[in-house]
């Protein structure tokens, strides 16, 4: 191990272990990076299709999706905890015991998704009108709201049984099932959104229906999978576990704490897209493409991310503490790259990138140049989603969420209001840019002690 340090305790830059966590990061995570990239094609789709029918229903659209994305994504958190204790048990050799994990996981993701429905469905229409949006967004807002939570309990399913499968880096049948629910999506939306069928449904409602057929697709795919797999029965899925209370403790643990890191920032972001309701249709159109955009590039550091956190699990629960900082940096240093080179070819193409979604031209003048300003925050978006679940999966849970709170509560959202009064979306997307600087810092710096600490009590023991 000596031979692979330099004189800071830190790997060398080209040493065989360097290379080869850089190699299992990219096997893993090519799939993974695509697997994300199709949830967001997903709503890349449903906006597409949506925004050429009627940019009234866009807004509709993107309103209805703005609290479901909210919900959503802090679920999709609270699930976290499947992966990277897959991922661990791996590192302990503990084959036997990750059905546990994942039977675990599918009971929360029953019970999150219907909780989460109901509160959608209930809560959701009620709310929306009531917002001051402007020329009656929130109305239009409420019926595909409802529909959207009616697809929760098996989105949440298929992302339990996503995760486990990463976990045990077998990412790729994930990554099939996606991109086939995406042709169940990409079908239901051509034949629904202009109701050809005469269904008396059209619009933005019809392409959250699209989504609910989509999303039980994949659900089912996966579970179907996984029970046939011929490994199922040792790894425990077939019988009941024993209870192992620090166990589920801990996969409780991870999961509140990704939740609410999710929470946090996409409920910034959600306040935002209210923001932008607030100043016109046209803006709150121009907002929803660019950062529908922004979230499809998004897709790609958080396969990475997804990737490191399994492999810092992994070294995590295999004790090697150099392994843990090794795949975190490489993480951070793969996207960093990657992620420059998407802003790259974005920036200038951003005019052909926003006339795919609309083609309003008031919507598209508001909408191409902020997303090229978006490519500003690309790197550093990147590198703090990495720096937490790097973080998380090397037991730091609490903190990464503290981080976020500072960056997208308390920096964002009065920032973001503030600077749409003069700017409009602009303003926006500038305090998007200030606050993934914050949290990329905060996050990066975090990552250092903690895996610095970790390296010095392995040196010492």
């Amino acid at each position: 191990m000596a031979d692979d340090l330099d004189f800071d305790g830190y790997p060398a830059v080209f040493s065989p272990a360097h290379k080869q966590t850089l190699k299992d990061l990219m096997v893993l995570a090519w799939p993974v990076v695509l697997a994300r990239i199709g949830i967001m094609t997903m709503g890349l789709t449903d906006a597409i299709v949506v925004g050429h029918y009627s940019s009234e229903e866009l807004a509709y659209h993107s309103l209805a999706w703005a609290p479901s994305s909210v919900v959503l994504t802090t679920a999709v958190g609270l699930m976290m905890g499947v992966q990277v204790m897959t991922a661990r048990m791996r590192g302990e050799g503990r084959y036997d015991e990750v059905g546990a994990v994942l039977r675990r996981g599918m009971i929360y993701s029953l019970k999150i998704g219907v909780v989460a429905m109901i509160l959608l469905a209930l809560i959701g229409p009620l709310l929306l009108p009531r917002l001051g949006f402007q020329d009656g967004l929130g109305e239009g807002a409420a019926l595909p709201l409802m529909v959207f939570a009616l697809s929760m309990p098996a989105y949440l399913i298929s992302v339990a049984a996503q995760f486990f499968l990463e976990g045990l880096g077998k990412p790729k049948p994930g990554m099939w099932a996606m991109w086939i629910a995406n042709i169940v999506n990409i079908g239901l939306n051509l034949l629904l959104v202009p109701d050809i069928l005469g269904l008396g449904v059209h619009g933005a409602a019809a392409s959250a229906w699209a989504t609910f057929g989509a999303r039980t697709a994949l659900a089912i795919f996966l579970v179907i999978y996984i029970l046939r797999q011929p490994e199922a029965r040792a790894w425990g899925l077939f019988r009941k576990p024993k209870r192992d209370r620090a166990i589920e403790q801990e996969q409780i643990k991870v999961g509140l704490g990704a939740g609410a890191s999710n929470f946090i920032e996409v409920g910034a972001f959600a306040a935002m897209t209210i923001v932008a309701g607030t100043i016109s249709a046209q803006a709150t159109a121009g907002w929803a493409i660019v950062i529908n955009t922004s979230a499809i590039v998004f897709m790609l550091p958080m396969g990475l991310s997804s990737a490191t956190a399994v492999l810092v699990g992994k070294a995590y629960g295999a004790g090697d503490h150099e392994g843990v900082k090794r795949a975190g940096w490489i993480g951070m240093g793969v996207v960093a790259a990657l992620a420059t080179l998407v802003g790259i070819i974005i920036w200038p193409t951003a005019h052909l990138i926003t006339g795919a979604y609309s083609s309003d031209a008031a919507v598209l003048a508001i909408a191409a140049p902020a997303l090229a300003l978006a490519t500003f925050f690309f790197v550093a978006d990147a590198i703090q989603v990495v720096a937490a679940h790097a973080n998380r999966s090397a037991g730091d849970v609490a903190m990464p969420t503290v981080m976020h709170f500072i960056s997208y509560g308390l920096v964002m959202i009065p920032l973001g209001w503030f600077l749409a009064q003069t700017m409009g979306v602009n303003g926006l997307v500038w305090s998007v840019v200030v606050a993934s600087l914050v949290s990329g810092v905060l996050l990066g710096v975090r990552f250092h002690i903690i895996s610095k600490r970790a390296a010095l009590t392995s040196h010492q023991a």
